[in-house]
Protein backbone atom coordinates (compact mmCIF):
# COMPACT_ATOMS: atom_id res chain seq x y z
CA UNK A 1 0.00 0.00 0.00
CA UNK A 2 1.45 3.24 -0.82
CA UNK A 3 0.97 6.20 1.96
CA UNK A 4 0.02 9.75 1.27
CA UNK A 5 3.03 12.32 0.16
CA UNK A 6 3.71 15.54 1.18
CA UNK A 7 3.37 18.48 -0.88
CA UNK A 8 7.23 18.29 -1.47
CA UNK A 9 7.10 14.03 -2.24
CA UNK A 10 6.32 12.65 -5.57
CA UNK A 11 2.97 11.68 -7.54
CA UNK A 12 1.87 10.32 -10.46
CA UNK A 13 -1.12 11.69 -12.56
CA UNK A 14 -3.03 8.30 -11.60
CA UNK A 15 -3.00 8.96 -8.19
CA UNK A 16 -5.24 12.51 -8.81
CA UNK A 17 -7.94 9.57 -10.46
CA UNK A 18 -10.83 11.61 -12.27
CA UNK A 19 -10.58 14.91 -12.12
CA UNK A 20 -14.25 16.48 -12.49
CA UNK A 21 -15.75 19.90 -12.82
CA UNK A 22 -18.87 21.17 -11.69
CA UNK A 23 -20.04 25.33 -12.09
CA UNK A 24 -23.04 26.92 -10.33
CA UNK A 25 -23.22 31.39 -10.87
CA UNK A 26 -24.89 33.10 -7.97
CA UNK A 27 -25.02 36.58 -6.97
CA UNK A 28 -21.92 38.25 -5.73
CA UNK A 29 -22.45 39.77 -2.24
CA UNK A 30 -20.54 43.41 -2.75
CA UNK A 31 -22.80 44.28 -5.82
CA UNK A 32 -25.29 41.87 -6.78
CA UNK A 33 -24.21 40.77 -9.66
CA UNK A 34 -24.15 37.22 -11.09
CA UNK A 35 -20.37 35.60 -10.57
CA UNK A 36 -19.47 32.33 -12.09
CA UNK A 37 -17.64 29.59 -9.62
CA UNK A 38 -16.05 26.84 -10.63
CA UNK A 39 -15.43 23.31 -8.42
CA UNK A 40 -12.77 21.25 -9.36
CA UNK A 41 -12.34 17.96 -7.56
CA UNK A 42 -10.71 14.52 -7.44
CA UNK A 43 -13.68 10.97 -7.48
CA UNK A 44 -10.85 9.65 -4.99
CA UNK A 45 -10.73 6.92 -7.43
CA UNK A 46 -6.64 7.22 -7.94
CA UNK A 47 -4.58 4.54 -8.75
CA UNK A 48 -4.06 4.31 -4.24
CA UNK A 49 -7.37 5.16 -3.02
CA UNK A 50 -8.56 8.22 -1.95
CA UNK A 51 -6.34 9.50 0.54
CA UNK A 52 -3.27 9.24 -1.88
CA UNK A 53 -6.07 11.33 -4.44
CA UNK A 54 -6.03 13.91 -1.31
CA UNK A 55 -2.23 13.96 -1.08
CA UNK A 56 -1.60 13.96 -5.15
CA UNK A 57 -3.83 16.79 -5.32
CA UNK A 58 -2.53 19.00 -2.72
CA UNK A 59 0.82 18.51 -4.58
CA UNK A 60 -0.04 19.13 -7.84
CA UNK A 61 -2.39 22.15 -6.44
CA UNK A 62 1.29 23.40 -4.99
CA UNK A 63 3.50 22.65 -7.36
CA UNK A 64 1.51 24.85 -9.80
CA UNK A 65 1.63 27.70 -7.67
CA UNK A 66 -1.71 27.83 -6.13
CA UNK A 67 -1.50 27.29 -2.19
CA UNK A 68 -3.58 25.31 -0.05
CA UNK A 69 -5.42 26.86 2.20
CA UNK A 70 -4.63 30.40 1.53
CA UNK A 71 -6.11 33.60 0.45
CA UNK A 72 -7.40 33.46 -3.81
CA UNK A 73 -4.54 33.73 -6.00
CA UNK A 74 -5.49 36.32 -8.78
CA UNK A 75 -4.37 34.69 -12.36
CA UNK A 76 -4.39 38.01 -14.25
CA UNK A 77 -1.73 39.67 -11.87
CA UNK A 78 0.43 36.34 -11.76
CA UNK A 79 0.50 35.84 -16.03
CA UNK A 80 3.24 32.79 -15.52
CA UNK A 81 0.88 31.09 -13.46
CA UNK A 82 0.33 27.61 -15.53
CA UNK A 83 -3.46 27.79 -14.62
CA UNK A 84 -5.68 28.38 -17.49
CA UNK A 85 -9.53 28.67 -18.18
CA UNK A 86 -10.93 28.67 -21.90
CA UNK A 87 -14.71 29.14 -23.03
CA UNK A 88 -15.64 28.32 -25.79
CA UNK A 89 -18.94 27.15 -27.39
CA UNK A 90 -20.36 26.60 -24.30
CA UNK A 91 -17.71 24.72 -22.70
CA UNK A 92 -15.15 26.32 -19.82
CA UNK A 93 -12.02 23.82 -20.78
CA UNK A 94 -9.59 24.61 -17.51
CA UNK A 95 -5.31 23.42 -17.88
CA UNK A 96 -3.02 22.85 -15.16
CA UNK A 97 0.33 21.16 -15.73
CA UNK A 98 -0.94 18.14 -14.02
CA UNK A 99 -4.20 17.72 -15.75
CA UNK A 100 -7.03 18.89 -18.10
CA UNK A 101 -10.71 18.67 -17.37
CA UNK A 102 -13.50 20.71 -19.61
CA UNK A 103 -17.39 21.79 -18.09
CA UNK A 104 -20.70 21.67 -20.42
CA UNK A 105 -21.76 24.95 -19.12
CA UNK A 106 -25.00 26.26 -18.44
CA UNK A 107 -25.74 29.87 -20.56
CA UNK A 108 -26.59 31.19 -16.78
CA UNK A 109 -22.94 30.00 -15.92
CA UNK A 110 -21.16 31.34 -19.48
CA UNK A 111 -23.52 34.89 -19.31
CA UNK A 112 -21.74 35.51 -16.40
CA UNK A 113 -18.18 34.48 -17.19
CA UNK A 114 -18.28 36.85 -19.35
CA UNK A 115 -20.11 39.52 -17.67
CA UNK A 116 -17.27 39.49 -15.47
CA UNK A 117 -14.50 38.21 -17.40
CA UNK A 118 -13.39 35.88 -14.61
CA UNK A 119 -14.33 32.89 -12.94
CA UNK A 120 -13.84 31.73 -9.12
CA UNK A 121 -12.35 28.51 -8.90
CA UNK A 122 -12.20 26.34 -6.03
CA UNK A 123 -9.76 23.13 -6.11
CA UNK A 124 -11.05 20.88 -3.39
CA UNK A 125 -7.70 18.43 -2.65
CA UNK A 126 -10.81 16.22 -0.27
CA UNK A 127 -12.17 13.88 -2.95
CA UNK A 128 -15.83 13.89 -3.94
CA UNK A 129 -17.18 10.47 -4.79
CA UNK A 130 -20.93 11.42 -4.69
CA UNK A 131 -20.14 14.17 -7.66
CA UNK A 132 -19.10 11.82 -10.56
CA UNK A 133 -19.68 12.61 -14.08
CA UNK A 134 -23.71 11.05 -15.15
CA UNK A 135 -24.82 11.25 -11.74
CA UNK A 136 -27.23 14.24 -10.56
CA UNK A 137 -25.62 16.41 -8.20
CA UNK A 138 -28.62 18.53 -6.16
CA UNK A 139 -28.30 21.99 -5.28
CA UNK A 140 -28.15 20.91 -2.06
CA UNK A 141 -25.88 17.89 -2.67
CA UNK A 142 -23.32 21.18 -4.44
CA UNK A 143 -23.85 23.55 -1.15
CA UNK A 144 -23.26 20.75 1.52
CA UNK A 145 -19.92 19.90 0.42
CA UNK A 146 -18.77 23.47 -2.00
CA UNK A 147 -19.96 25.33 1.48
CA UNK A 148 -17.86 22.53 4.17
CA UNK A 149 -15.21 24.59 5.96
CA UNK A 150 -13.06 21.13 5.97
CA UNK A 151 -13.31 21.79 2.23
CA UNK A 152 -13.05 25.41 1.82
CA UNK A 153 -9.77 25.47 4.10
CA UNK A 154 -8.17 22.64 2.49
CA UNK A 155 -8.83 23.87 -0.89
CA UNK A 156 -7.13 26.45 -3.11
CA UNK A 157 -8.82 29.00 -4.56
CA UNK A 158 -7.63 30.96 -7.64
CA UNK A 159 -9.82 33.92 -9.65
CA UNK A 160 -9.30 33.36 -13.28
CA UNK A 161 -9.89 35.28 -16.47
CA UNK A 162 -12.18 34.01 -19.04
CA UNK A 163 -10.23 33.31 -22.38
CA UNK A 164 -12.13 32.25 -25.39
CA UNK A 165 -10.61 31.66 -29.18
CA UNK A 166 -10.76 34.22 -31.42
Amino acid sequence: MTSPQTSTGTFTPAQLGTITLIGWSGAHPADGSDVAFLLIYSLGDGADGPAVSEAAMRASLERTGLPVGSAPVYAAEQPSLPVKLLVQAGQAVLTLPHFTAQYPAPPEWLAAAAARGEVHAMFATRPWPQGAPGRPVSEEQLRFFAADPEVITTAAHCVLPVRSLG
